[in-house]
C-alpha cells in the first residue's frame, strides 16, 4: 500500500465510523462504464458537497491491496450484481491534487513533473523491472507495466481542476496539465489498454477552449446538468429526513437552512456537509464561513458586468434570474458577461440552477446570509441600508408602527426599482422580501398562498420555537392601505393561518402613481391585530 499507489481503504474507513449517508450506489454506475467508451467520469460538485469522501469511497472499493468486503456490507452497492465482479480488482492511482500543489510549494519544483516522479517512484518499488530507470512520464510507466503484466489500472483525481483555481493565471502549467491528462486518457493510445476506468472530481468542470472540452473522452457531471448522478449530488430530502429522526434534530430548521438547490424531477437537495455540522454540533447556522472566504464572493458580484448587481439585488429579493449557461469557460478567469458569473456562482454552490426555466436564485438562508455578508463589505450603500434596516422593520411590524415599515418599504422598493420597472408589481415583492430579509430566520415565507376566496399577496407563517406571530400583507397600487386590510377581511384571508398563535397581524401596504404611470414614490401601510377569538 503506497500514498499514491493502492492506498487502501482507511480513508473509507474513517468516514464509516461517523455518521453516513449511503451513497455507494454511484459505484454501481461506474462499474457500468468500466471498460467500455464511457469509463471515464468527471463529476463536479462545490466545496462541502462529499466530493472527496466519493473519491475515497471508490478507492476503497477498487483497490486490490486490501480486503474491503466488510466496509460494504449492509450498504447499498453490496446488493448489486455488480458487486462482486469488480470489489478489489484494479491497481488504484490515486491523485489528490491540493496534496501536489502543497508539495510543489514547499519544495519549488515543477508541479507536474512532481506529480509524474512521485507517482512513478511508487510504481517502481510495487513493479520492479517494469519501467525504465529513467522514465518520466507517467502514461507511458502505466502502459509499460500493463503491457508486460497485464494489470489494469482505475485511475482517480480528486480536485483535477485545483491548478485552475490556485494558479488561474499560469496558461502555461495549466496546459502541461491538460496535455499530460490527454497522455493518461486519450482513446486510441496505449494507455488507454492500462486504464480500465477512471473518476475526476473538483469544482469546476472540464475548461473549455471555445465550445470544446479540453477532454473531450469524459463523461460530465456537473451543478448544471447532474444526469444520471443526480442522486449523489447532495443528500435528498429522505435522507436528510431519516438523518433527523436518527439524531433528533430539528428537520424544519434543517429545511430552512441548507434545502433550496433542485434539478429537473430531483425534488429538495440539501448541502451534506452543512447538514452534518448541524446534526453534529446541534446548532443551525452558517457552517460555509468555516470553509469559504466571502472575499471571493465579493469579488464576483462586484466584477462589473452589465447587469450583474442588479441581478444579485432581485436574487436578494427572492427573485429567479434567466442566465445563459453556454458561454462560461470552466474558469475562473475567462469572465466575459454577468451570465458567465452567475454560472461560476451556480459551481460554487453560491446559486441554485432551474434547468427547466433556465434560472438562477439563491436557494436557502446559509447562502442568503453568505450573500448579505459579502455584500456588507461592497459600496452598494442603498442595498446595505435595506438589509441593515430589516431586523427593524420586522420588529417595527411586529409593534405596529405603520410609519417605519412604510418608510422601509420605500427605501427597499427605489433600491430595487434599478432592477425593475419602479410600477412593476414584481418590484414591489422584490423589495418586500429584500425588506424583510431576516425575517426568513423565524418565518416560512409563501407568496400568493392560497386562502379563503383567493391569494394572499404574502403569507409569514411562523417556524417552530418562535414566539412573533404570523403576518399576512396585502399589496396594493394607486388605492389605499385601507382598501388592503378590507381585502384581507372580505376574502377570508386569515383562516389559513388558523392554529399558528392566538393572534395575526394584517399590513396593508399601498404606494401611488399619478395619470402618466409616473410613481410619486409614496408608499403608506396600515397594521391591524385580530385573534381568533
Amino acid at each position: 500500500m503506497g500514498t499514491y499507489l493502492d492506498p487502501g481503504k482507511k480513508g473509507f474507513e474513517t468516514i464509516l465510523n461517523g455518521l453516513y449517508v449511503d451513497k455507494t450506489g454511484l459505484i454501481d454506475y461506474v462499474n457500468s462504464t468500466l471498460d467500455t467508451p464511457l469509463k471515464l467520469t468527471c463529476f463536479s460538485r462545490p466545496r462541502r458537497f462529499g466530493k472527496s469522501f466519493a473519491a475515497k469511497m471508490l478507492c476503497a472499493y477498487y483497490d486490490r491491496s486490501c480486503d474491503s468486503r466488510s466496509l460494504f456490507e449492509g450498504l447499498e452497492i453490496s446488493e448489486k450484481l455488480s458487486f462482486e465482479k469488480y470489489l478489489n480488482r484494479y491497481d488504484v492511482v490515486y491523485m489528490d491534487i491540493t496534496r501536489f500543489i502543497s508539495r510543489s510549494i514547499t519544495r519549488e519544483v515543477n508541479i507536474i513533473k512532481d506529480m509524474q516522479a512521485a507517482i512513478i517512484s511508487e510504481l517502481k518499488e510495487e513493479f520492479p523491472d517494469c519501467i525504465k530507470e529513467d522514465e518520466v512520464y507517467l502514461p507511458d510507466a502505466l502502459s509499460d507495466v500493463s503491457g508486460k503484466i497485464g494489470r489494469s489500472f482505475f485511475i482517480i483525481i480528486d480536485e483535477w481542476d485545483a491548478l485552475f483555481r490556485e494558479a488561474k493565471d499560469d496558461e502555461s502549467l495549466q496546459e502541461e496539465y491538460i496535455q499530460l491528462l490527454r497522455g493518461l486518457f486519450k482513446g486510441g493510445t496505449a494507455t488507454d489498454e492500462a486504464v480500465v476506468g477512471a473518476y475526476m472530481t473538483g469544482i469546476l468542470p472540464i475548461k473549455k477552449y471555445g465550445t470544446e472540452s479540453a477532454l473531450t473522452d469524459f463523461q460530465e457531471f456537473t451543478m448544471v446538468h447532474p444526469d444520471e448522478l443526480l442522486p449523489y449530488v447532495g443528500f435528498s430530502e429522505e435522507e436528510v429526513n431519516r438523518l433527523c429522526e436518527q439524531t433528533g434534530a430539528d428537520f424544519e430548521k434543517m429545511r430552512c437552512w441548507y434545502d433550496g438547490y433542485s434539478f429537473e424531477d430531483s425534488g429538495s437537495i440539501y448541502n451534506p456537509n452543512s447538514v452534518m455540522l448541524a446534526v453534529r454540533k446541534k446548532k443551525f447556522r452558517n457552517y460555509w464561513r468555516a470553509s469559504e472566504t466571502f472575499e471571493s464572493l465579493k469579488s464576483y458580484i462586484t466584477s462589473g458586468f452589465d447587469g450583474l448587481k442588479d441581478a444579485i439585488i432581485l436574487m436578494l429579493g427572492g427573485g429567479h434570474i434567466k442566465v445563459d449557461t453556454s458561454t462560461f469557460q470552466n474558469d475562473i478567469v475567462s469572465l466575459d458577461s454577468r451570465d458567465d458569473v452567475m454560472t461560476l456562482l451556480v459551481h460554487l454552490g453560491y446559486l441554485a440552477f432551474d434547468s427547466n426555466k433556465e434560472e438562477v436564485y439563491i436557494p436557502n438562508l446559509e447562502v442568503a446570509d453568505a450573500f448579505k455578508t459579502a455584500v456588507k463589505n461592497t459600496k452598494w450603500s442603498e442595498v446595505n441600508r435595506a438589509l441593515s434596516q430589516s431586523e427593524k422593520l420586522l420588529n417595527a411590524t411586529i409593534e405596529g408602527d405603520a410609519q417605519t415599515v412604510a418608510d422601509a418599504l420605500e427605501l427597499a422598493h427605489e433600491t430595487c426599482s434599478s432592477s425593475l420597472e419602479y410600477n412593476d408589481e414584481n418590484s414591489l415583492s422584490c423589495a418586500i422580501l429584500l425588506a424583510y430579509f431576516t425575517a426568513q430566520n423565524y418565518y416560512e415565507i409563501f407568496r400568493e398562498l392560497p386562502t379563503g376566496k383567493g391569494f394572499a399577496d404574502y403569507a409569514f407563517i411562523p417556524r417552530k420555537d418562535t414566539d412573533k406571530p404570523p403576518l399576512l400583507i396585502e399589496l396594493k397600487f394607486n388605492k389605499s392601505a385601507d382598501s388592503a386590510i378590507r381585502q384581507i377581511h372580505e376574502n377570508r384571508y386569515c383562516g389559513k393561518l388558523k392554529g399558528f398563535g392566538d393572534r395575526i397581524l394584517l399590513v396593508g401596504i399601498n404606494y401611488d402613481r399619478d395619470a402618466k404611470g409616473e410613481s410619486r414614490k409614496h408608499h403608506t401601510c396600515i397594521i391591524e391585530e385580530t385573534s381568533w377569538n
